[in-house]
Formats: structure tokens, C-alpha cells, sequence
């Protein structure tokens, strides 16, 4: 659930999403999911000569079991409170197994 909360701090932020068939997109997250359904606007694809019939779609819903990886801007991401949260949970984890 730590990834859950983490992706929804970075709404309203620009992000990259690699998909498994190797499309890259590139959008301003607008919502997430638990199952890592992601929604985007003003999305376009890295690669538009590669992906043209990608260029008339501004705004996307791309289905969580298609996703390979999420880029990040690396100003946007709080990694002390996320290093904070995994402790934590691994802490609670660890008290539930005894």
C-alpha cells in the first residue's frame, strides 16, 4: 500500500511511463489507483516518428498490468519521507510476524 500513497503525492506532476511494448508517454498525472491504473493529461510519446498515431491522444488511461516503469523527475520525490514510510512498514511487518 506504501506505493499507493507515494504515487499519490505525485499528482499534478509530469511524469514518464514506460509501457511493456517499449511506448514511452509522457503526461501530467492526474490519478492513480491501488492496481496502478494511471490517468495523464497533455500526454504525448517520446518517440513520435516511432508512435505517430500517439500524437492525437492528450489524454490517456493506461491500464497498471501494462506499465514496466514510472520515471520521476528527481526534484519531485521526498525521499526522506519515503525512506520514513518503508521503515515504518517494515517495522510493523516485523512486530505482525512475532
Amino acid at each position: 500500500m506504501l506505493f499507493f500513497s507515494f504515487f499519490k503525492t505525485l499528482v499534478e506532476h509530469e511524469i514518464t511511463v514506460e509501457l511493456k511494448n517499449e511506448v514511452c508517454i509522457r503526461g501530467t498525472l492526474k490519478s492513480v489507483d491501488q492496481y496502478l491504473n494511471i490517468k495523464l493529461d497533455n500526454a504525448t510519446t517520446t518517440d513520435e516518428s516511432r508512435w505517430p498515431h500517439l500524437i492525437a491522444c492528450k489524454d490517456m488511461f493506461i491500464r497498471g498490468s501494462v506499465v514496466r516503469y514510472v520515471h520521476l523527475p528527481p526534484g519531485i520525490v521526498d525521499t526522506n519521507l519515503l525512506e520514513d514510510a518503508t521503515r515504518r512498514e517494515a517495522e510493523a511487518a516485523k512486530a505482525k510476524a512475532k
